[in-house]
């Protein structure tokens, strides 16, 4: 099997978060500098089997797109230019930035530690690809 990849994208950074091979765990990869993200996705899936990109969807309480959405669609127009073999998925991202901090709280990490807006960036796309397994199964 190849893995998947999940993304909570940010107009700074984006957090990026990867399956083993068999998709049963998902686990935090990086955070990456936006404007790098294309060049960084397009050498990891030269490097490793990625069969599914999986995009946060943000939206509000009343189900309607985020302003974050404007920027997402122009994200996924280039991805899908430079990966076009490679098919993508949206996944509700609602709260995954405060269940992100809260399993921060929950784990133990110092006040310094969960100021690191990169790490949490990272768990979310962690929650967001494994709110697409449980989908899945």
């Amino acid at each position: 099997m190849a893995r998947i990849l999940a993304i909570d994208y940010g107009t700074k950074r984006t957090g990026i978060a990867i399956t083993d091979e068999l998709q049963i765990i998902a686990s935090g990869l990086t955070t990456v500098n936006t404007p790098e993200l294309i060049s960084f996705l397009k050498d990891y899936c030269a490097t490793e089997n990625v069969e599914t990109i999986v995009i946060g969807e943000p939206k509000r309480m009343n189900n309607e797109a985020s302003q974050s959405e404007v920027h997402i669609q122009k994200f996924l127009e280039k991805l899908q230019i430079e990966l076009p073999h490679i098919p993508t998925e949206r996944v509700d991202e609602r709260f995954t930035s405060k269940m992100a901090f809260q399993s921060m709280i929950d784990g133990g990490l110092k006040k310094k530690q969960r100021a690191n807006k990169a790490l949490i960036d990272e768990i979310s796309a962690t929650i967001i690809l494994q709110t697409y397994l449980d989908g899945k199964r």
